[in-house]
């Protein structure tokens, strides 16, 4: 019988050997074939149309007219026009408004504030009040915008509500309609950052508001200094995914408002619909979306900054 020889003092047991496959580390043909339908779907249904876009970008491709029945090359022709349009400019501005006010405010701060309250609230409460905030997060686009213009209309339950305490009607969605889909976005998109701070805040040490509470500090200042430094990489993931949602936002501005009245509330999905489908014009409007996707990129890059180092990794 023969036994294995002691480790050497000093000397590390060799590492096993990796097998190495024709395809990668530990990849063969074998084990690569199974993939090679998830990959046709992905070359198919993400790639394929990701390399149409951008060859329609620099086409004056149309669905009718000259661009329809012969689609030419024009370079950059679609992207200066779009610099030159001053509609173009409205949207963009607006886009911002809207974005700024329904998702960067409005959503991070009530969801922040429900998290705060289901963090202190009874059972009762924290289920009333998360049924409620997820109903509308749930409704489809459709119906929650029809719901929300009925509320906002002349004769809907805001001016109901309104008349009933004596206080004169409104009639937001032709007096400010950005403003009027910007409460409906917030009302609807609410509930997911509710969801995050919400598990953001159990991931939170009890014991480390213990000892701030011991050294004196109060709600406020708890929350400033203990809360918010902790749950920074929770806020700045929301606030990226927030943005980015509320950008591409579309069918709950045109039920509500169809962009208008006089473009007071095109946001760049609705312009970009307009220049697509309603005047036929599928390059520039594909020009457009390529230009939206820059601005949601960017947005992204700068919250990605606000990350701590530790996280980037």
């Amino acid at each position: 019988m023969t036994t294995d020889a002691p480790p050497v003092p000093g000397r590390t047991a060799p590492a096993p050997r990796r097998r190495h496959g024709t395809l990668g580390d530990g990849l063969t043909l074998s084990r690569a074939l199974p993939m090679v339908p998830a990959g046709v779907l992905l070359i198919g249904f993400m790639l394929g149309p990701i390399i149409y876009s951008l060859y329609l970008a620099f086409t004056d491709s149309a669905i009718r007219g000259d661009g329809a029945s012969e689609t030419s090359f024009v370079g950059f022709d679609n992207f200066v026009d779009a610099f030159t349009d001053a509609d173009f400019w409205n949207s963009v501005a607006l886009t911002l408004i809207f974005t700024v006010v329904s998702a960067v405010i409005g959503q991070n701060v009530m969801g922040m504030l429900l998290a705060q309250l289901m963090e202190r609230a009874n059972r009762i409460i924290t289920f009333v009040v998360t049924s409620v905030v997820i109903a509308a997060w749930i409704l489809p686009e459709v119906v929650a915008g029809y719901l929300l213009y009925t509320f906002f209309a002349a004769e809907g339950s805001l001016n109901t509500i309104l008349t009933s305490i004596g206080l004169p009607g409104q009639d937001m969605l032709f007096t400010a309609p950005i403003i009027a889909v910007s409460f409906a976005n917030i009302w609807r998109g609410t509930a997911f950052s509710m969801l995050v701070y919400s598990a953001a805040l159990s991931s939170v040490p009890g014991d480390i508001y213990e000892s701030a509470a011991l050294d004196g500090a109060g709600p406020v200042r708890r929350f400033v200094s203990v809360t918010l430094p902790l749950m920074r990489p929770a806020i700045a993931t929301n606030l990226m995914l927030t943005t980015l949602q509320t950008l591409s936002v579309f069918g709950l501005i045109f039920i509500m408002t169809g962009g208008g009245p006089a473009r007071q509330s095109q946001t760049l999905p609705l312009y970009m619909y307009e220049q697509a489908f309603s005047y036929g014009q599928l390059g520039y409007g594909t020009a457009v979306a390529l230009l939206l996707l820059l601005i949601g990129a960017v947005a992204s890059l700068v919250y990605l900054r606000l990350l701590p180092e530790e996280d980037k990794r």
